[in-house]
């Protein structure tokens, strides 16, 4: 079995780029590639889906406990498998100021992988070696295996570079991988990439995974990647698996709603929920026989007219809610519940309606990063982390119930603030959850068993 990290010395030094490479180049060679990604972004996920044809999932020692991270990365391995994990920003860059938890190099030691470290080599000759040196000194207990040199030209260029962090600094330099402005991927969603140019797309995948295969001596890098699989806390879920089996819930998922952590649907199987998947941008009306709802962000701004149009979804939706269905929205789905979304040029565009108030988007970040909630629900307080990021608010036109108390912590202080609208039974606020993090695994049991509770009753 086979495990490593792809981290980059610093953010923008290519690191997306030569992670998608070094995937595509040994699922070219036949090898079973299971993707990650360091932290709670949702975008860096979907490339790497669209890469290996597997589902990536997002490994983030902040809002998770660690010791549950070690089983969520450990259960998707089998015997012949090559885990790969992304990195986020820095290697060493974590959650706040001082901590590791949340950085790549953090996230490494908790699973017990190599990291393979992106640097970028343009200008650089020996001072690339006093580069990797500080990065392989800086924390002694984490294994650096191996550099692969990004954005340069030549193999001359390469070989300078190599011997000077193979001299100095001991640690193998795996290979390059050349400039070329083509294969830059961008930052764009995969949504909202337009289907005219998701051939073009694999196309710089397919070049992506040829000059890496050329260029980086994938054989050495399997050598240095060998791993036993590390075990944590069991799986919460585990021990009440399939006792929701009785529950239906209604995912939105399409171009505009897709933001979910792929390990909210595997603990939601688990415990036996069917998910029926919809598109509130194509479908006419919600699925039949749903017991709730579970509305994910996304961009659904970008879809404002579409949804706008969509004038018969929209009056199902709101029906239903209004009707008592059970639903919980986050972010995207918590702007779409509003009665208009107005984008950052004025226009405004019908949303459902169903809450009494507007979302307006921002040019700046109304909140960005981690979170603490307090969610007083069915006369218990639930605290878990969770993570907000968006370019929008919500304006209340009369006051709506809020269940979310969301303290952001930094190194100048704290700042706290409400959310979590409730209306009827449903639940929208802007912190995106992750149901394995303590706190949120009770609070998805609560709100499933209020769903069951609503269920009996309409029986």
């Amino acid at each position: 079995m086979h495990g490593l990290m792809l981290a980059g010395t610093n953010s923008n030094v290519g690191k997306t780029t030569a992670t998608m490479g070094i995937m595509a180049a040994f699922k070219a060679r036949g090898c079973h590639v299971v993707p990650a990604k360091t932290g709670p972004d949702y975008i860096d996920p979907m490339f790497h889906e669209f890469v290996t044809g597997e589902p990536s999932v997002n490994l983030d020692t902040w809002i998770v406990d660690p010791e549950r991270i070690k089983t969520l990365y450990a259960r998707r391995l089998k015997a012949d498998d090559l885990g790969i994990v992304e990195g986020v920003m820095g290697l060493y860059d974590g959650s706040m100021s001082g901590s590791e938890v949340g950085s790549s190099a953090f996230l490494a030691k908790t699973l017990g992988i190599p990291v393979f470290l992106t640097i970028d080599g343009r200008g650089m000759a020996a001072s690339a070696a006093a580069l990797v040196m500080g990065y392989v000194n800086y924390d002694p207990d984490l294994r650096i295996a191996g550099v692969i040199v990004n954005r340069i030209k030549s193999q001359s260029h390469f070989e300078l570079l190599k011997n000077a962090i193979e001299t100095k600094a001991g640690v193998p330099c795996v290979g390059w991988i050349p400039e070329d402005p083509d294969l830059t991927v961008g930052s764009r969603h995969l949504g909202l990439i337009p289907a005219d140019e998701l051939p073009k797309l694999k196309e710089t995948v397919r070049r992506a995974g040829e000059l890496t295969a050329a260029h980086v001596d994938l054989d050495r890098m399997l050598e240095l990647s060998e791993i036993t699989p590390r075990t944590g806390r069991p799986d919460p879920f585990a021990a009440c698996a399939g006792a929701y089996s009785d529950l239906t819930v209604g995912v939105a998922w399409d171009r505009a709603f897709n933001f979910y952590y792929h390990d909210n649907f595997t603990a939601l199987k688990t415990l036996g929920v069917n998910l029926v998947p919809f598109s509130p941008l194509d479908d006419d009306k919600v699925p039949d026989g749903l017991d709730g709802l579970y509305i994910g962000g996304g961009f659904p701004e970008v879809f404002g007219e579409a949804f706008e149009a969509n004038a018969a979804m929209r009056r199902d939706l709101k029906a239903k809610l209004e009707a008592g269905m059970p639903c919980f929205a986050e972010c995207g789905g918590l702007m779409v519940l509003t009665q208009s979304l107005q984008n950052k040029g004025g226009a405004r565009h019908d949303g459902i309606g169903f809450l009494p108030a507007t979302t307006i988007m921002t040019e700046r970040l109304q909140h960005f990063g981690y979170v603490d909630v307090a969610a007083d629900f069915g006369g218990r307080t639930y605290r878990f982390r969770a993570h907000e990021f968006h370019h929008s608010r919500v304006e209340t036109f009369e006051p709506v119930p809020e269940i979310y108390t969301v303290t952001k912590r930094r190194a100048s202080g704290e700042q706290t603030w409400g959310g979590g609208y409730v209306k009827a039974h449903t639940l929208a606020g802007y912190p995106h959850l992750h149901f394995y993090a303590d706190g949120a695994d009770d609070f998805l049991i609560a709100m499933l068993e209020c769903a069951r509770a609503l269920k009996g009753a309409r029986l």
